[in-house]
């Protein structure tokens, strides 16, 4: 699945096998994130994690640094499906 613009935000629902799959994912996108120093709103509830990317500073809007995120965080989800 892509992500999809909506609502002034890129968002899209990644699916793990269980809690701890998703949490590690968590972990490791927190750690991307706060070295880009835009930080994402998410949700977890058991093995499913939601993102809604926006850039308050530029209006609630999507902006490249909600892609490059996004790319990242795409990048990080591939290297967990091998587990």
């Amino acid at each position: 699945m892509s992500w999809i613009e909506e609502d002034h935000a890129l968002v899209k629902e990644f699916v793990f096998k269980d809690f701890s799959q998703a949490f590690a994912f968590m972990v490791r996108v927190a750690m991307v994130a706060e070295k880009m120093n835009h930080h994402p709103w998410w949700s977890n509830v058991y093995n499913k994690v939601e993102f809604r990317l926006q850039t308050h500073d530029a209006g609630n809007t999507v902006t490249e640094r909600d892609t490059k995120l996004a790319a990242a965080i795409d990048k990080i989800y591939g290297t967990m499906e091998s587990l």
